[in-house]
C-alpha cells in the first residue's frame, strides 16, 4: 500500500542525507556505518535493508545527485549542438552550468559538492570505477562535442584540457577560490558569474595553440 511505502522512503532519504553530510565532513574512510546510523537515528538493519553495504551507500549518495546532473548536462549539450557556427562556448556551458547549480540546491547541495571534491582527493578505486562505469559516457559525449568544435586538437591535448576543466570546475563548485560572494550579491548571481568566467577561461584554453 502507498501509505506503507512512505516511511521506507523517508528513512532511506534520511540515511542518504546524513551520510552525505558525514562524508563531506569526515571523508569516506573516516565515516563508519555506526556513525551514520547514530546520526540518522536508525539501526544497522535499516542501512543493510536499503543499501546492503557501505560501498552501496556511497554509490547511492552519488547516484541521487549525479543522475539528475548528468541528465541536465546531456539535455543542454543536445541544444548546444544545434547552435550555428562556433558552438564551443555553448558546449562548455552545458558541462559547467548544471554542476555549479548544485551549490544552489538548499537540500544538501553544498555538502554533496564537498563530497564530490573528496572523490577526487581521496584514493578510492572502487568509487572511481563506479563513477567511470555510470557517468563516464557523459564525459565521452562532451569530449566528442568539443572535438567537433576543435578538430585541430589532438585527442591527447583534448583530454588534458578536459581534465583541467574538470578540476577547475570542482574547485569552483567547492568555492575554494580567492573571490568570495559580496554582501550585495546573491548566490544565484554569484553562481552565474562563476559559470561565465569559467566558460571564458575554458574556451580560451581549448582554443590556445
Amino acid at each position: 500500500m502507498p501509505a506503507a511505502a512512505t516511511p521506507h522512503f523517508s528513512t532511506k532519504e534520511r540515511i542518504l542525507s546524513v551520510a552525505e553530510a558525514l562524508f563531506a565532513e569526515h571523508g569516506f574512510a573516516g565515516t563508519s556505518l555506526r556513525l551514520v546510523t547514530s546520526q540518522a537515528d536508525v539501526n544497522l538493519a535499516a542501512v543493510n535493508y536499503h543499501f546492503g553495504s557501505k560501498d552501496n551507500l556511497v554509490a547511492e549518495v552519488f547516484r541521487r545527485r549525479m543522475d539528475e546532473m548528468s541528465r541536465a548536462r546531456l539535455e543542454l549539450l543536445e541544444s548546444a549542438r544545434l547552435v550555428e557556427g562556433d558552438r564551443l562556448d555553448a558546449v562548455l556551458r552545458a558541462f559547467i552550468e548544471p554542476a555549479l547549480a548544485l551549490s544552489l540546491d538548499r537540500d544538501g547541495g553544498a555538502a554533496f559538492v564537498r563530497v564530490l571534491a573528496r572523490a577526487y582527493a581521496e584514493r578510492n578505486d572502487r568509487l572511481r570505477k563506479f563513477l567511470s562505469d555510470n557517468y563516464g559516457h557523459v564525459l565521452r559525449e562532451f569530449s566528442r562535442a568539443i572535438a567537433e568544435c576543435m578538430p585541430q586538437l589532438s585527442k591527447e591535448a583534448l583530454y588534458w584540457r578536459l581534465d583541467f576543466l574538470a578540476g577547475a570546475l570542482t574547485y569552483a563548485m567547492a568555492d575554494f577560490g580567492l573571490l568570495r560572494r559580496g554582501d550585495n550579491t546573491d548566490e544565484k548571481s554569484h553562481c552565474e558569474r562563476a559559470a561565465s568566467e569559467l566558460v571564458a577561461f575554458a574556451a580560451a584554453g581549448f582554443r590556445a595553440g
